[in-house]
């Protein structure tokens, strides 16, 4: 695949643009589907542990239309009036539409996280065959949310593998309906563990569209040739790393976060773009200081990755109590030129004594192309 011949010379956050909308959760991966809607991910809001909304419209005037065919998780497993709540949660992050159905991942943490060490230890995938009314396990039968005893590798997609690889993934983005892509392969990317040395370096594999269920069927990147080619095996042992991002920005305590990307196909420039952001930590623990931001621009999936811009303090709104943290791409909201897109991103901030604010936040980006 040739190097686009442009390439981006400035990156712009316009904070003029900004938008803090009163809808809570955090996260928001987001796929653009063959009906012309997006979709989007949110966990820890509006009442649920994950739920999949319709995003309507354009910015400024967009909407969170609910999904009621959507699997509600259960938030406490098992049911315990006089003792400790024990969550059995599963957290929605990988997501991608073509063909009319929905397929996603959502990452499982190996205990609740007020217990010790805790931290994402695999995956879980369901699907919709209908543009998210209704869902079905990876096997094909009802969805089921196994509680923490049950999962394993025959009902996650991946689970306790080397290091915890593909425990945090994020699917490539490539128009509507995954249209853009010509190869016939789906990407997905994730760091390659949970520990600082590890968690900032970024693993990936591919699957044939038609056989993202069937693990067997995945391929994982082993190296990049001389030619800008990418090698890739069947066994996960053999994986190799795509890039490797900053040093020192993974927590230790809380559970391990960081260095989770988004990346998208913008066909205004022919080329893929990644965001992708650091854990604000003092070593230990998590947002003690403000996040690291960056953004990678490449040829192909597979990279190489070379660096538009950095952030060692990002600072929406030139806030610096900001927290900001996930920023992601809605594929719809890319200028048809590629210019411009608008930056989704969550705030964690303590606004009172009780609970953080989690929120969506937007504001467009301008990029300066030659």
């Amino acid at each position: 695949m040739p190097i686009p011949a442009r390439r981006i010379t400035a990156f712009q956050r316009r904070e003029d643009t900004t938008l803090r909308l009163p809808f809570e959760g955090d996260n928001w991966h987001t796929t653009w589907a063959a009906d012309d809607q997006q979709y989007t991910l949110m966990c820890d809001g509006q009442g649920y542990n994950t739920r999949l909304w319709q995003l309507q419209g354009v910015p400024p005037d967009i909407r969170f239309v609910d999904l009621p065919g959507y699997p509600e998780l259960e938030s406490r497993y098992p049911p315990e009036p006089e003792g400790p709540v024990l969550f059995s949660r599963y957290y929605g992050f990988g997501i991608i539409a073509y063909g009319g159905a929905i397929y996603h991942f959502l990452s499982t943490p190996n205990h609740n996280f007020g217990g010790p060490s805790p931290r994402f230890v695999g995956a879980k995938l369901i699907y919709s065959p209908d543009n998210g009314r209704t869902w079905r396990n990876q096997d094909g039968g009802p969805v089921v949310w196994e509680p923490w005893e049950e999962r394993s590798h025959e009902n996650m997609v991946f689970f306790e593998e080397p290091g915890e690889c593909f425990s945090l993934l994020s699917i490539l983005q490539m128009g509507r309906n995954y249209e853009l892509n010509t190869d016939g392969y789906v990407y997905t990317y994730g760091p390659n563990g949970n520990t600082e040395g590890a968690m900032n370096q970024l693993v990936m594999f591919r699957v044939p569209k038609g056989q993202i269920l069937d693990r067997a069927a995945y391929e994982y990147f082993v190296a990049r040739d001389s030619d800008g080619s990418a090698r890739w095996s069947a066994d996960l042992a053999e994986r190799g790393v795509v890039h490797t991002f900053p040093s020192g920005w993974v927590n230790r305590n809380t559970h391990p976060y960081s260095w989770h990307p988004c990346v998208v196909y913008n066909p205004g420039l022919e080329m893929y773009m990644m965001l992708n952001w650091g854990m604000g930590t003092d070593g230990e623990d998590w947002f003690t200081q403000p996040s690291y931001l960056g953004a990678w621009t490449a040829p192909a999936p597979w990279g190489p990755w070379t660096q538009i811009h950095e952030e060692t303090a990002w600072t929406p709104g030139n806030d610096p109590g900001a927290r900001a943290y996930q920023p992601q791409i809605p594929p719809k909201w890319i200028a048809p030129e590629g210019r411009s897109f608008w930056l989704v991103w969550t705030d964690f901030q303590v606004i009172d004594e009780r609970r953080p604010y989690y929120a969506y936040n937007l504001q467009q980006v301008e990029l300066t192309v030659e």
